[in-house]
């Protein structure tokens, strides 16, 4: 759990301790949610961190239930509305910006959750939604609509989504990785 909690904050800022992290919304969002989960729900700690992660998802707007897969490195740009179903997975080094929808399609072949691999930038105002699987070092471009898997290093962009072939995407895009 602390290596998790330490790339987090690597990926605000690599020269920072826990204490000036938790002044940074995602971080101290984050961090109370990796928390939370670390304990029982009805354990004293459990109890205490699930009060702190509701608080802060109402001050925020963050959704991101507790038992939320969620690899080490995840980074919140901004803080607004972020709504991520509990049965999504999400891999390591993600980043996600405000007004972004995580979230499960009830019906047809698409029913289910979506799988993000690792390296993946989701844009302002984006909502990716059903039994989908989105590659490595994906950028999903704001806005952007997607329902459908995405191969690793993509370009997703629009509405319906259109998914095109990049070497890199998301370089410079993705910042402040811990080395392991």
């Amino acid at each position: 759990m602390k290596n998790i909690i330490k790339a987090d904050l690597y990926r605000y800022d690599s020269q920072t301790s826990v204490l000036k992290g938790l002044r940074v919304p995602g971080f101290k969002y984050m961090y109370f949610l990796r928390k939370a989960s670390k304990y029982r729900k009805k354990s004293p700690f459990g109890i205490f961190y699930r009060l702190l992660v509701q608080r802060y998802s109402h001050k925020y707007g963050f959704q991101i239930p507790v038992n939320t897969k969620i690899g080490e490195g995840f980074y919140i740009g901004h803080f607004g509305t972020i709504v991520i179903n509990g049965k999504a997975e999400i891999g390591k080094n993600c980043n996600i910006a405000h007004g972004t929808t995580i979230g499960k399609a009830n019906r047809g072949k698409l029913k289910g959750y979506p799988t993000i691999g690792n390296y993946v930038w989701i844009g302002t105002g984006s909502v990716i939604v059903g039994h989908i699987n989105i590659g490595n070092n994906v950028l999903i471009a704001p806005n952007t609509f997607v329902n459908k898997s995405v191969p690793d290093n993509s370009l997703v962009i629009g509405n319906p989504a259109k998914i095109l072939a990049r070497d890199n995407p998301t370089e410079g895009y993705i910042n402040h990785i811990r080395k392991q």
